[in-house]
């Protein structure tokens, strides 16, 4: 399979290509206790202070190059951030917001001092200049416990942030050898963090449509950091020779630790800067893959909960259609040990198909949307399967679909029949017409009168109808043994039925019977209409993606 070139970095001269900068009003926004205090955590740091001279980290042990000799695919898809809905009318605002309360240590000395702008300082003094603003903006603020302290400070920060973001996007040679482990440095200072503890603790099952993500609080810093970054490993004057002493196999690590941050704004710039360290490190992309398997492992087998499994997947899709054929074994059990068990989680989220036993050996009985999940899989499969192998799964296939057809479920019955209206699917089906027929007619036919959906009459109507114009003396053969098998039923129906009026008669000639007991109706339980929070609603449609400021094109590896 061939894959696609990555994009390549930014042009200095676009003009077009933005940072995501905070409005000026956004340290006044800071100041409001009504959004600030409820924001979650402050901003997180490691467990050491930032060093004033940082030291370069050692270079990693070299690693084996990957047997892929081709550069992975382009930028991986976006993930939704929010799948809130709501209506129209006055919002109610939840008193008691979950808090992310990411661990910090807050700078001794947070005094920060207006450096003079890097546009007007002398050409010489400008490395000096950027270095200086690298290592104040190492400078940690509190944004929980008390948002309103360092206000002025606070924003000397955000505006050092926004100047070094236009500054590297627009300028040339200034990615200099002295400035990678300053960058590094400040990238990690700030946001390599423990994680504030999961808001479901329980294990409960996260709804999109109902909960809410919890927000970090230091994200006007944050996200300016991450553009930062971002811009940095996409510069022209970006060398990843220099960098690799300082982006190592430790960096990557704490990097994907990241990704179980519940703020979907944090996730989506992390698989960005995760997919451009793999396209630009040869050395570190087998190292990275092994890593993001280890989580899919505590996924799958252990914890059952990570917020950032979406994500790596997209990820690994954009790295997977780079692969060299033929497959490495390493590949192969990757598809065995992690892409197929990943359907039997219970918080399954976008998955890519891979083949349809494992999907059938998998498939949900007790959990309708992943039902409809599934069904798209498997429709996405058949529409390029070859004939040959679809000869080999068709009668387990069709009886998952006639179940699925049979289901009380409107959305997966509506789902399976519409494979009747796709051109291929019904060109295989007409190919093997006596072995699919007898295994759909009679899910087709009990439906079509006793399903309490007329949408699904409908569709079954046309599925038969379409049966019928294929194979006349079939559908008709199919027909009469349907009612054969029904004519039986009732027959050993009425067996069952005199059999225990026998036994009941019998159970009354005993003087022990015990008497009836009153069966009380079960209390229904419904769920309840939660609040939406206005102000989470806001913070995710302000956000903006990584792909809409970055301008894509050929990349040489």
């Amino acid at each position: 399979m061939r894959p696609r070139p990555l994009p390549s970095p930014a042009s200095a001269n676009s003009t077009s290509i933005l940072s995501l900068q905070e409005p000026p009003k956004l340290a006044k926004s800071t100041a409001k206790p009504s959004s600030s205090s409820k924001d979650g955590a402050g901003e997180s740091a490691e467990e050491a202070q930032p060093q004033p001279q940082p030291q370069p980290q050692p270079p990693p042990q070299p690693q084996p190059p990957s047997s892929n000799k081709r550069p992975s695919n382009s930028t991986p898809p976006p993930t939704q951030l929010s799948k809130i809905k709501y209506s129209g009318g006055p919002q109610i605002v939840k008193k008691e917001r979950r808090q992310s309360s990411s661990r910090f240590n807050l700078s001794k000395n947070r005094e920060l001092q207006k450096l003079p702008a890097l546009k007007d300082s002398p050409t010489q003094e400008r490395e000096e200049l950027f270095i200086q603003k690298l290592r104040q903006c190492c400078v940690l603020f509190d944004f929980v416990s008390d948002p309103l302290s360092d206000l002025k400070f606070k924003e000397v920060k955000r505006a050092g942030l926004n100047e070094m973001v236009e500054y590297i996007t627009h300028s040339r040679d200034v990615v200099t050898e002295a400035i990678y482990p300053e960058a590094v440095t400040m990238f990690s200072v700030n946001l390599f963090r423990t994680l504030p503890p999961s808001s479901n603790p329980t294990g409960a099952e996260f709804d999109p449509e109902e909960d809410e993500p919890t927000l970090e609080a230091a994200w006007p810093h944050l996200q300016l950091v991450y553009e930062f970054f971002l811009r940095f490993l996409e510069s022209p004057d970006f060398q990843p020779n220099i960098a690799k002493k300082y982006i190592d196999q430790k960096f990557v690590l704490a990097l994907l630790d990241l990704f179980d941050s519940e703020d979907p704004r944090e996730r989506d710039f992390l698989k960005t800067i995760l997919h451009r360290i793999y396209g630009k490190f040869l050395g570190l992309r087998a190292y990275i893959r092994r890593q993001i398997n280890h989580i899919f492992y505590r996924f799958i087998y252990e914890t059952e909960h990570h917020n950032g499994i979406a994500e790596l997947l997209e990820i690994l899709g954009s790295i997977i259609n780079g692969f060299a054929l033929p497959l490495k074994e390493e590949h192969k059990m990757f598809l065995i040990r992690v892409l197929l068990p990943l359907h039997k989680v219970k918080s399954l989220s976008v998955y890519h198909p891979q083949v349809i036993v494992g999907l059938l050996k998998f498939w949900p009985k007790t959990h309708s949307p992943k039902e409809v999940m599934f069904l798209n899989e498997l429709e996405e499969i058949l529409d390029v399967i070859e004939p040959s192998e679809f000869s080999k799964v068709m009668e387990p296939l069709f009886r998952q679909l006639a179940k699925c057809v049979s289901s009380p479920h409107f959305q997966v019955a509506e789902r399976a029949l519409y494979y009747w209206n796709n051109e291929y699917i019904m060109s295989l089906i007409s190919d093997n017409a006596a072995r699919v027929l007898p295994i759909m007619f009679p899910a087709l036919y009990r439906n079509s009168k006793s399903h309490w959906n007329k949408t699904i009459h409908g569709l079954i109507y046309n599925a038969l109808k379409l049966f019928m114009e294929m194979n006349q003396k079939l559908f008709d053969d199919c027909t009469q043994q349907y009612k054969a098998e029904k004519q039986k039923g009732r027959f050993r129906m009425k067996e069952r039925e005199e059999m225990w009026q026998k036994i009941e008669e019998l159970a009354r000639l005993n003087p022990q019977m015990l008497k009836d007991i009153k069966k009380e109706k079960v209390l229904l339980r419904r769920k309840s209409e939660l609040p939406q929070d206005v102000y989470t609603i806001k913070a995710l449609e302000a956000h903006k993606r990584a792909e809409e400021f970055l301008t894509a094109s050929q990349e040489a590896l």
